[in-house]
C-alpha cells in the first residue's frame, strides 16, 4: 500500500515511522523541509508539494496543526485538493473544527472522492508505541478502505458515524474531558498541599480508590514530574476548546464549564504559559489562581 503523508509535526512522524514499519511505501511531505528526514532516513520518499505526495498513492493521511493549515495545504497552489482524482481516499487525522469537516465533506464528495475524518487520542509517545485510539467516520466503504492505513498506528479504532463531522465533534469532546480533568486534578493537588498532605500520595489514593484510571495516573504524572519537552502545548489545548465552543454554539449549545476554562486559558497566554505543556500549564494556574485566591 502506497500512502502520501502530509504533516511531520510530533504527531505525524511518529505515526508515519509506525507505517513505515508496517511495511507501507511513503511519499511525505512538510512545509519545513527538515522534519521529513527521520523518514527519508527509513526509505520514505520526499515529496516537492502537497499535490506530489498523492501521486501513486492509495491514500492521503493529513495530519496538520490546525484549520488555517488545512486551507493552505489543500486549496492553496499546488494544493492537495486538485491533485485527487475521483475515486482517491483521503484520511484526515488533524484535530479540525466541525465547520470544516463540514465543508470538507461537501468538497470530496462533489469530486467523486472519498473522505474519511480519523482524529486520533494519544500524546506523541503513545503514536511513537502504536497505541493511538482513533476515532473515524465516514461513508462505511471509504472507512473500510481506511482501515488498513489506520490500524499499524492504533491500539483501538472506534466508527463513531458516517459523518464525518462526527468524528471532530467526538475528537473535540474528548479533549475537552481532558481539560476538565487536569483542571480538576490541579485543584485538587492545590486543596491537598494546603492541607499538609503529599501530593503524590494524595493523588495515588484517590486514583487507586475512586478511578483507577492509567489516563488519569499518565497526566498526573506529566503534571507533577514535567516533561523537558511538551507533549502537546497550552495553546493547542486552548485552540481545541475554541473549536468545542463555536461546535456547540453552531448547533445552539451552551457548555459554562467550558466557558470558564477558557477564560483560565486566556489567563495562561497572558501571564505566559501558552508554550507550556498543556497538563503542566493548567497545574500551574490552579497554583496560580489557589494562592491569589
Amino acid at each position: 500500500m502506497r500512502i502520501g503523508f502530509l504533516g511531520m509535526g510530533k504527531m505525524g512522524v511518529p505515526m508515519a515511522l509506525r507505517l513505515i514499519a508496517a511495511g507501507y511505501e511513503l511519499a511525505v511531505w512538510n512545509r519545513t523541509e527538515g522534519r521529513t528526514k527521520p523518514l527519508i532516513h527509513e526509505g520514505a520518499i520526499a515529496a516537492a508539494t502537497p499535490a506530489e505526495a498523492e501521486l501513486g498513492a492509495d491514500a492521503v493521511i493529513t495530519m496538520l496543526f490546525d484549520d488555517a493549515a488545512h486551507e493552505e495545504v489543500l486549496f492553496g497552489a499546488n494544493g492537495l485538493m486538485d491533485a485527487l482524482s475521483p475515486g482517491a481516499l483521503h484520511i484526515v487525522c488533524s484535530t479540525i473544527s466541525v465547520a470544516l469537516s463540514e465543508r470538507l465533506t461537501e468538497e470530496h464528495a462533489r469530486r467523486g472522492i472519498d473522505f474519511v475524518a480519523a482524529p486520533v487520542f494519544g500524546r506523541p509517545v503513545v503514536a511513537e508505541q502504536g497505541k493511538l485510539w482513533i476515532v473515524v467516520a465516514g461513508a462505511k466503504n471509504a472507512v473500510e478502505r481506511a482501515r488498513p492505513a489506520l490500524e499499524p498506528m492504533a491500539r483501538g479504532i472506534s466508527v463513531v458515524g458516517r459523518e464525518p463531522r462526527q468524528a471532530h465533534a467526538v475528537k473535540l469532546g474528548g479533549n475537552f474531558l481532558i481539560s476538565a480533568m487536569i483542571h480538576a486534578l490541579g485543584e485538587s493537588f492545590v486543596f491537598a498541599e494546603a492541607q499538609g498532605i503529599a501530593v503524590e500520595t494524595f493523588f495515588e489514593t484517590v486514583n487507586n480508590a475512586l478511578f483507577q484510571s492509567p489516563f488519569y495516573a499518565a497526566y498526573g504524572k506529566v503534571m507533577l514530574h514535567p516533561p523537558k519537552e511538551p507533549g502537546a502545548t497550552m495553546m493547542v489545548g486552548a485552540k481545541d476548546l475554541r473549536l468545542l465552543r463555536e461546535a456547540a454554539a453552531g448547533r445552539s449549545t451552551r457548555l459554562s464549564l467550558a466557558d470558564a476554562m477558557a477564560e483560565i486559558f486566556a489567563e495562561a497566554r497572558k501571564v505566559g504559559l501558552g508554550e507550556e505543556d498543556w497538563a503542566v500549564a493548567q497545574y500551574k494556574m490552579a497554583q496560580r489562581r489557589g494562592r491569589a485566591s
